[in-house]
């Protein structure tokens, strides 16, 4: 199998180098299940990182431990630590609403509220306090700016958001992450229920995005890891085998175990 990395811009990178999630010593289980498996990773900030490996092996576990999705497991434990800022999320008395407000998620297929497109955007600005409506429309408008589709949707706002095509929904679907006003956008598979066309303007968005937010991406597409994300780390049952420069990790893998996966051996 051959993977194409991207062209590399001297200056695409906006990374600080800067810790956003520092990751030590991390075990998962659910109940019994050993899911994930001694986890060391730092994810840096103004960046697309990305999660390779082969179903099942707990790429979309650990990116759900990221802002606490798991919380909603009763038989899930978390030992270790994952601290964002520096602050640990799972210390006690941690403010998880305040978490997933810095800390959004887009999911494998587009989920948008069976309300108005303006309805979906205004959601979460809503549920955090925010009732002036000049000031909600101004979130409504940068947030559909900001992925990509205001052109298409400013004259039906008040469209149910379930009438649009699928990849435009992935869309709305990331400007309502953006409107709680994150830090971090993590993304499980964005693309996978998409068409080609949509997933290249979803790539294409990913890539703005990391001007302003760290980018944290689950996916099985090889091509696409090597051509939107700067780090990429393959995961093999519950464990990181290697964490590196994407052009790294697709041209000189240190391991042998990465170089088959992304040669097509297996997976």
């Amino acid at each position: 199998m051959s993977v194409t990395l991207k062209a590399k811009d001297a200056n695409a990178s906006n990374s600080t180098g800067k810790t956003k999630f520092k990751i030590s010593d991390l075990d998962f289980y659910y109940g019994d299940f050993h899911a994930l498996k001694n986890l060391n990773m730092d994810i840096e900030e103004n960046i697309v990182t990305a999660f390779i490996g082969p179903s099942g092996c707990g790429k979309s576990t650990f990116l759900k431990t990221l802002n606490r999705m798991q919380d909603l497991v009763s038989y899930a434990k978390v030992d270790g630590l994952i601290s964002l800022d520096g602050q640990d999320i799972y210390q006690k008395n941690y403010d998880v609403n305040e978490l997933r407000k810095r800390v959004g998620m887009v999911f494998q297929h587009p989920n948008p509220f069976p309300k108005s497109i303006y309805d979906n955007i205004a959601y979460g600005p809503r549920t955090h306090g925010i009732k002036d409506s000049a000031q909600l429309d101004q979130i409504v408008e940068e947030s559909l700016r900001g992925a990509a589709i205001w052109d298409e949707v400013k004259d039906k706002l008040h469209r149910k958001a379930t009438d649009i095509s699928g990849g435009q929904q992935q869309r709305i679907c990331i400007a309502r992450a953006i409107a709680n006003g994150p830090e971090v956008l993590l993304m499980d598979e964005p693309t996978s229920a998409l068409d080609p066309i949509s997933t290249n303007k979803i790539e294409d968005l990913i890539n703005e995005l990391k001007e302003k937010y760290t980018v944290v991406i689950v996916t099985h597409n090889m091509q696409q890891a090597a051509r939107i994300s700067d780090k990429t780390a393959f995961f093999l049952n519950g464990e990181v085998i290697e964490f590196d420069d994407t052009e790294t990790i697709f041209s000189t893998p240190k391991d042998q175990r990465t170089n088959d996966y992304i040669s097509g051996r297996f997976g």
